[in-house]
């Protein structure tokens, strides 16, 4: 693999990440919204961008692991901290969408109690 082709896939690495954590903070936006409903849905659509982004890192891997030897660009790197930092991210908003839904259904629960 040449450089340019490395450059192509890091910046596609990087497309496919940043559109996951941007689906995974608007999921926790529509959840303190209550919108539960959408907020599944960003994070589905979170999901299939980190989809992506793993079979572009899996490429890569199998591909050294077959015998290619790249000079790691200071781009795969950062490319390499935002596919992380999305899928830290994304597990964080489903767990955040899970306790402000948890959250809403006891207040309802005892609203209802009273």
């Amino acid at each position: 693999m040449n450089k340019e082709e490395l450059y192509q896939l890091s910046f596609q690495l990087i497309l496919h990440s940043g559109n996951a954590r941007s689906f995974a903070m608007e999921a926790i936006q529509d959840a303190k919204k209550k919108d539960f409903a959408e907020a599944k849905k960003k994070i589905t659509e979170s999901e299939a961008e980190l989809s992506e982004a793993h079979k572009i890192q899996t490429k890569l891997l199998h591909l050294e692991a077959g015998g290619d030897q790249f000079m790691i660009p200071i781009i795969l790197i950062h490319a390499q901290d935002h596919l992380m930092n999305a899928m830290t991210l994304k597990d964080l908003a489903v767990e955040i969408i899970d306790l402000r839904q948890e959250c809403m259904q006891q207040t309802t629960r005892k609203g209802s109690v009273e």
